[in-house]
């Protein structure tokens, strides 16, 4: 938990310096490219922008920070009158307080009146829908696969296999997601009945109802399932192939044990380590890596969110959504860790 901590704090400082050195003035495109000075300057005293980079900095912190310092009733960016905390006291001193709250994103530079946490709670589900389908695909299919594979050692079966699987990890997902688009929604789309672009929520022409369309999930879960899939594939046929060699599956094929037994029964539980150190990797960098296709296929994930916020510099958007995809990334590798005890009772902490 220290180590997750301190990886946080390390993350939020370099979004943090990197967005605030960088080009571009936020306040001028919150006025779009209004060039009226009193209009500037009320906007970057209203957030901050005319403060030092390090006293900002501090804000962030004090904002992110579960216990944190504010001003009881001044008139400044860290003054509790705002109403953007929503905190218990703990004591005073003077004109300032300690408080317990809820980590503060901010709200959106863009999307007036509307929080970072509002608009990340509409646009992360979607992204761990796709997620989940695409890494769902990729374990189901490339387990299956990878046990074909080291079953037909040598074969022109396991040569196709792995051809297919290393073509599928040279492929980069926008070049995938473009060319998948192309050919199930518009060439094949009198087959497919796919579409080109969609998101999983869909408003009806008369603006009165939503609908899910599931079909829209499809494409993308497919592009952003091709590279751990073929990662998964890799390594279920090499670590099956390396438990082969074990003596107790040797004692196993000794008593009569047919290949689908030995397989099921005994080899698979133990080959499954290092794909579960993979898929854990993967599900956690989908959450990033989905940008491009979420963007390509038009699907209202967390990925999509993030190019738009890049675009218009709206700033507490795309830190608030870099800090969330860490904080999954730290939780899944807490996750897998327990997995690992679960799997092979070695490893667990005594």
């Amino acid at each position: 938990m220290f180590y997750a901590l301190l990886t946080l704090f390390g993350v939020v400082t370099v979004v943090f310096l990197l967005f605030t050195v960088l080009p571009g003035d936020p306040a001028r495109m919150m006025l779009d490219q209004n060039e009226d000075p009193e209009q500037l300057a009320i906007i970057k005293h209203k957030y901050g922008f005319d403060q030092p980079v390090l006293t900002q900095y501090a804000y962030y912190i004090n904002d992110l920070s579960p216990i944190s310092i504010h001003n009881k009733n001044g008139g400044n960016y860290t003054s509790l009158t705002s109403g953007k905390y929503n905190y218990t006291r703990i004591f005073s001193i003077e004109n300032h307080t300690l408080v317990i709250k809820k980590p503060y994103l901010r709200e959106s530079f863009q999307k007036t009146g509307k929080t970072v946490v509002a608009v990340i709670s509409e646009t992360l589900p979607n992204t761990i829908v796709l997620a989940v389908s695409a890494i769902t695909l990729a374990i189901l299919l490339g387990i299956f696969l990878g046990v074909i594979s080291a079953n037909a050692r040598d074969t022109w079966l396991d040569k196709l296999i792995q051809v297919v699987s290393t073509f599928g990890m040279s492929v980069p997902s926008f070049f995938s997601a473009i060319l998948f688009a192309w050919f199930f929604g518009y060439i094949l789309h009198e087959y497919t009945n796919l579409n080109m672009t969609g998101s999983l929520y869909e408003m009806d022409d008369f603006g009165e109802a939503i609908t899910i369309q599931w079909k829209n999930i499809v494409l993308p879960a497919l592009v952003l399932g091709i590279r751990p899939l073929a990662v998964v594939i890799q390594l279920m046929r090499n670590s099956l192939l390396e438990v082969y060699n074990q003596e107790y599956i040797r004692t196993a094929q000794a008593k009569g044990l047919n290949q689908h037994q030995i397989v099921w029964r005994h080899a698979l539980k133990n080959a499954l380590n290092p794909v579960v150190t993979a898929v854990s990797g993967w599900f956690a960098s989908m959450l990033a890596g989905a940008v491009f296709v979420e963007y390509i296929f038009g699907w209202n994930g967390l990925g999509k969110e993030i190019v738009d916020a890049l675009n218009t510099l709206d700033l507490p958007i795309i830190m608030g959504a870099v800090l969330v995809i860490a904080t999954m990334f730290i939780l899944i590798n807490i996750l897998v860790d327990i997995i690992y005890g679960l799997l092979d009772p070695k490893v667990r902490i005594r």
